[in-house]
């Protein structure tokens, strides 16, 4: 894996995301690398992320499936561009669509939750990613994201 999350490398006016903003300090902060052909996710979830006693809350399962869906469409456009990820124009990306299926009940606890994706589709300014959550080596959530390139718009002036 690269040592450098792809997050660290968005600017600063789009680093306020709940889920992957580095400057958000009340947010996720979540960091996703690549690992060969895959991108993974590592999360410890904080007690506050609960659903009811001793499982994780369905909402933070989709925070976390979508943030790594939309960095992992930035460094896969980047990887089909043959550039890097500290070069410019940057790739940025917002959700178009996200899909989560809950497998089975997430337990809450001190052990990470992993998220692992694929790119399943590069076309244009969209990317599609799939990704499925492990605890434990259990999986018990799959999702899949579409993930538009971020309108110029939306970045601060």
């Amino acid at each position: 894996m690269n040592d450098k999350a792809f997050q660290e490398y968005y600017d600063e006016d789009v680093s306020y995301c709940y889920g992957c903003g580095r400057l958000n300090e009340h947010g996720l902060q979540i960091k996703t690398y690549w690992d060969g052909d895959e991108t993974v996710t590592a999360y410890t979830p904080r007690p506050e992320h609960m659903a009811i006693p001793g499982y994780v809350y369905g909402g933070l399962i989709a925070s976390l499936i979508d943030c790594h869906g939309t960095g992992t469409a930035a460094a896969a456009a980047y990887r089909a561009a043959r550039r890097e990820m500290d070069t410019l124009p940057a790739f940025r990306f917002v959700t178009a669509s996200l899909h989560v299926d809950y497998l089975k009940p997430t337990p809450l606890g001190d052990h990470p939750l992993i998220v692992r994706g694929r790119v399943k589709e590069i076309k244009g300014r969209k990317v599609i990613v799939e990704a499925a959550l492990y605890v434990d080596g259990v999986k018990t959530a799959t999702g899949e994201v579409v993930a538009v390139e971020m309108p110029v718009s939306f970045i601060a002036k």
